[in-house]
């Protein structure tokens, strides 16, 4: 490690907890959204599909957009100021890597398929496959959501270490 100064690892030390919290505040509402809200969208579609309507139910694609964004700017700061300590740097960097890989997987299949399945929501006529595919897309949405929990877990001994510098 390079020469670090106290004002430096303070700025490291409050990016990275900023970013922890944003992170669990996402997974809360990842959470509620995958175990109360999804389960409500897919109970019986397409009647069910209603409520992902945008004149009728709920439109989540501002918070996530708008919370995803302000997380993004977070992580990235995180590793800029963590940038010149080494272990904390190392895995800072392999965390994004693996959220970053799952925001993309976010964008090219969830969010068309959800924008799919809003679409759907205005139609008389409903194909049997598209149950099996909002259950597939449950499903995936089970194992994204532990990925970024666990994402967010990680940063935890991170910060542990960044704190443990110090003394």
């Amino acid at each position: 490690m390079e020469n670090i100064t106290v004002n430096y690892l303070h700025r490291a030390e409050l990016w990275l907890c900023i970013t922890i919290v944003i992170y669990f505040f996402i997974n809360g509402a990842q959470i509620f959204e995958t175990l109360v809200f999804v389960p409500k969208w897919s109970a019986s579609p397409p009647q069910s599909l209603n409520i992902l309507s945008d004149g009728q139910g709920m439109n989540l694609k501002t918070f996530w957009i708008i919370f995803h964004s302000i997380h993004e700017v977070a992580f990235i700061l995180a590793i800029i100021f963590c940038w010149k300590i080494d272990p904390v740097r190392n895995w800072l960097v392999i965390l994004f890597f693996i959220h970053f890989m799952v925001r993309v997987w976010t964008l090219m299949y969830f969010a068309p398929n959800i924008i799919d399945f809003q679409k759907m929501a205005d139609q008389s006529s409903f194909a049997d496959h598209i149950a099996d595919r909002i259950s597939k897309w449950q499903f995936l949405n089970y194992i994204r959501v532990a990925i970024f929990m666990a994402v967010s877990l990680g940063l935890i001994p991170l910060c542990i270490k960044l704190f443990s510098i110090r003394n």
